[in-house]
């Protein structure tokens, strides 16, 4: 079976167990994870999340994921307040990547922005900012 066969492999009686178990995680154990906002559509970021983040978003319906830099498990916004409520988890054919659907409280953007992806690339290749900053990020992680 291949790994575009992903709704194949889901067991016949959905449980979160098996829909964990079907997942395609890469070689490091990881699933990416998209998050947009669940009202405005916006993209707020990529990550990564291992089993028990998934399982753990699932279960208390905020988001968590796996941080590669620090290699453990991250509740967002634990170090800000800026947390994302879970609305919706999506998984796409392959089941390999995650589209969580989420309530976001304040700002996605370890930088202070709405969204990580608040800069575009023009056809000039300048990069300009086109996301609105809602909070100084040396006032919030003290750093």
């Amino acid at each position: 079976m291949s790994h575009s066969d992903f709704p194949d492999r889901l067991p016949a009686r959905s449980s979160r167990k098996g829909f964990l178990d079907a997942l395609k995680y890469d070689a490091n154990g990881l699933v990416a994870i998209v998050s947009q906002d669940a009202k405005s559509k916006d993209v707020l970021m990529l990550a990564y999340a291992d089993r028990n983040a998934v399982e753990k978003s699932l279960k208390t319906g905020l988001m968590h994921y796996y941080s590669r830099s620090r290699k453990k498990m991250w509740l967002k916004g634990e170090s800000s307040g800026h947390v994302q409520k879970l609305v919706g988890m999506y998984v796409d054919c392959d089941g390999d990547a995650i589209l969580a659907k989420v309530r976001q409280v304040k700002a996605a953007c370890h930088m202070g922005y709405r969204s990580c992806f608040s800069f575009r690339i023009g056809k000039d290749g300048k990069m300009r900012v086109v996301g609105k900053k809602l909070f100084d990020p040396k006032e919030v992680y003290k750093k």
